[in-house]
């Protein structure tokens, strides 16, 4: 009579009862995967087996409840994926997006790993590089530079010019004295005539402010003359004050920055023309406006941009401006970071403006029950599991990054009880059979 059964029995319940107890004790762990024991028979060329043995115990990897959390930096990957870990050298895999940004700028988790991904082309305000080798993430604390107007496309406006201005009628007329300058800084006054105006911001080469004002004059049956000033400066190519009294010699004025508008039958516009060049729709170029650093105050560089009206009408309503985007803007200090759906890394500036430093990497497996499990949340690719797969969140089988969110451990608490109380009914079975036996054998010693 032997004891081998009983005692295989035993040591069984016993691992499972570890892989119970471990699953109940990680039902709080962020990013934690449940595992399971599997059991096989053990048979040696008799017809009563010699017990049991554990096969395995496999990992659940699937997804836990997504909680929110209302940090930034607290990370869940809603589908499938691991994020990419390195740390002295090593690299793990982890569901656990609990991140923190240290005074370098990397973005580690609570052991000290560095989460990986994609880096920038160049310097702090280059392009993200996605593909190749994924790198730990940085975020530059660099100020961001002001960016002139003109910069990426210039000035893009729509308006309605009223057609039923009547422009031989001197009381619709506005006039205002502005400083026609010259390349060189020479300024005079000069009378400006119009019908309506809008002003609107523009940055200079230093992130200065600048007030852009245009004047539209109606000057016939739909056209228009418009005129571009920066702080009530007019560019001039030409002008003469004989007398010095500050104010232009009549009719020695030449004005840049002018351009005529026609319009057709329908009020749409039908063509610019500006320094002798008339193009028209669809492929109207827009007015190119000018001003030298000198009439600027000498400080900043030229500000040179576009001033697209593609859009622009003349109707009978009044005359409003309907939209306006530029691309200016002034300098900026970084005030934290946000992070997109797809991994991208965003920085936003005092400025209102927002660039990536990076794009977080996920990694996949053809097999993730083959990862070796690392400790702190984190795993270790094997053979088993296959080469990793890596890609960017919300393509193909990567799941999408939530941020403000945690997955939590997919530890199934009740079955874990009932699975606990089935471990301590069969270990005490077990304990029941050796117990038997033992006194079977008392039965047979006390035989005389």
């Amino acid at each position: 009579m032997g004891f081998s059964q009983a005692l295989s029995g035993v040591n069984a319940a016993s691992q499972q009862l570890d892989v119970v107890g471990n699953n109940i004790a990680n039902s709080q762990t962020t990013g934690f995967k449940s595992s399971s024991v599997q059991f096989s028979d053990v048979f040696a060329n008799s017809q009563v087996g010699l017990g049991t043995r554990v096969a395995g115990v496999l990992q659940d990897f699937g997804n836990g409840n997504l909680e929110t959390t209302g940090r930034n930096l607290d990370l869940a990957i809603s589908g499938t994926g691991f994020y990419r870990f390195e740390q002295e050298g090593q690299i793990g895999y982890s569901r656990n997006g609990q991140l923190t940004m240290t005074a370098q700028g990397d973005l580690v988790n609570a052991q000290g790993a560095k989460i990986m991904g994609y880096g920038l082309g160049g310097g702090p305000f280059s392009e993200v590089v996605t593909g190749g080798q994924p790198v730990a993430m940085n975020i530059p604390a660099d100020d961001m530079p002001a960016q002139a107007t003109g910069a990426e496309g210039g000035v893009k406006a729509v308006y309605n010019l009223d057609a039923s201005i009547d422009e031989t009628d001197a009381t619709t007329l506005n006039t205002v004295n502005v400083a026609a300058t010259l390349a060189d800084g020479t300024t005079a006054k000069t009378a400006l005539n119009y019908h309506y105006s809008s002003s609107y911001t523009v940055y200079d080469s230093l992130g200065n402010q600048r007030n852009a004002t245009v004047y539209f004059e109606k000057t016939g049956d739909n056209a228009w003359k418009g005129t571009m000033a920066i702080d009530g400066i007019v560019s001039a190519s030409a002008l003469a004050d004989a007398d010095n009294d500050g104010v232009a010699d009549a009719g020695s004025v030449t004005l840049q920055n002018q351009f005529d508008i026609a319009f057709n039958d329908s009020g749409k516009l039908n063509s610019i023309t500006q320094g002798g060049t008339t193009t028209t729709a669809p492929n109207i170029t827009p007015p190119s406006i000018q001003f030298a650093s000198e009439q600027l105050g000498g400080a900043p560089a030229d500000l040179n941009f576009d001033f697209a009206l593609t859009g622009t009408t003349q109707f009978a309503n009044d005359s409003t401006q309907n939209s306006l985007v530029q691309d200016g803007y002034t300098s900026g200090t970084l005030v934290g970071i946000t992070i997109a759906d797809d991994g991208t890394i965003m920085r936003n500036f005092t400025n209102e403006k927002s660039v990536a430093s990076g794009q977080i990497a996920l990694a996949n497996f053809r097999n993730p029950e083959g990862l070796k499990a690392a400790g702190d949340n984190m795993w270790a690719a094997t053979a088993e599991s296959g080469a990793e797969v890596i890609g960017t969140a919300g393509i193909g089988q990567f799941g999408s990054i939530e941020s403000g969110t945690l997955e939590a451990s997919n530890v199934d608490l009740t079955k874990e009880l009932v699975d606990l109380i089935i471990a301590q009914r069969n270990y005490q079975a077990n304990t029941n059979s050796i117990r038997t036996q033992s006194e079977v054998m008392d039965q047979i010693a006390q035989l005389r």
